[in-house]
């Protein structure tokens, strides 16, 4: 199953983002498997995985990059908006 999260994650472009729910729903698992998926991952230039945030906006707690910060960084850095601290799910959520 980490795999098939990796391989959905990897197809996220960059400037965009998708939620743990998404993935979740398109594996038929539970939105915590693909959180599990994501902190066992050990490369981020390969499994994009600030790219993936909670159904809120809300960026992960525990990334494993260097923590919400550095997962901020990466996401503006990539053009990725804000509001209040969460993303602009209206305008950078990836839905493919």
């Amino acid at each position: 199953t980490f795999e098939k999260v990796y391989t959905l994650v990897r197809k996220i472009p960059a400037g965009q983002v998708t939620t743990y729910g998404s993935i979740a729903k398109k594996l038929n698992t539970a939105a915590r498997v693909v959180g599990f998926a994501l902190h066992a991952n050990k490369n981020s230039i390969d499994v994009p995985c600030h790219r993936v945030v909670h159904a809120n906006g809300k960026l992960a707690k525990g990334y494993a990059f260097g923590g919400t910060k550095a997962q901020r960084a990466k996401l503006k850095e990539e053009g990725v908006g804000f509001i209040e601290n969460k993303v602009n799910l209206s305008r950078f959520l990836f839905n493919g």
